[in-house]
């Protein structure tokens, strides 16, 4: 099943959900980790929650209560939000189910990164084949355009 995912927007208060639509669908929340340094440059952001919601309005406006556990993360960081409506419920439930799956392994692959120890003798490998990549990093190069290595 293919998400038609909105833009990326930025979850400052419940104020900015308001075009937010009152229908059924998945959200995913991001801190920006590095602020773009010129206007030319990307944003970097991180998901930290992806969930999903009979009323995707009404939960995104449920972040800002003051008994949400993200509440204090929405408001003193620089957290952005997008969301994809799925109106059939089994499909919503297991595209969510597949989406946390896949934060999890992030998780996951980027604390092994964090541990592994370069060996300043060891030429740092920065390219992989694509053989080598993951299904991700495979799908990162062919929405960039970047897969010739």
């Amino acid at each position: 099943m293919e998400l038609n995912w909105s833009r990326w927007f930025r979850c400052e208060s419940s104020f900015g959900l308001l075009l937010v639509p009152d229908q059924p669908g998945i959200f995913a929340l991001a801190e920006e980790l590095v602020a773009p340094e010129d206007s030319n440059a990307r944003r970097m952001l991180a998901v930290f929650e992806i969930d999903e919601a009979e009323n995707i309005a009404r939960a995104l406006g449920r972040l800002f209560l003051p008994s949400n556990l993200w509440r204090s993360r929405l408001l003193e960081g620089r957290c952005y939000v997008r969301y994809a409506v799925v109106a059939d419920a089994q499909e919503r439930k297991t595209s969510a189910l597949m989406l946390k799956n896949w934060l999890v392994s992030q998780l996951d692959a980027a604390s092994h990164i964090s541990q592994q120890r370069f060996r300043p003798d060891e030429p740092m490998q920065l390219y992989r084949p694509v053989s080598e990549k993951t299904v991700a990093e495979r799908a990162v190069d062919k929405v960039t355009g970047t897969n010739s290595y």
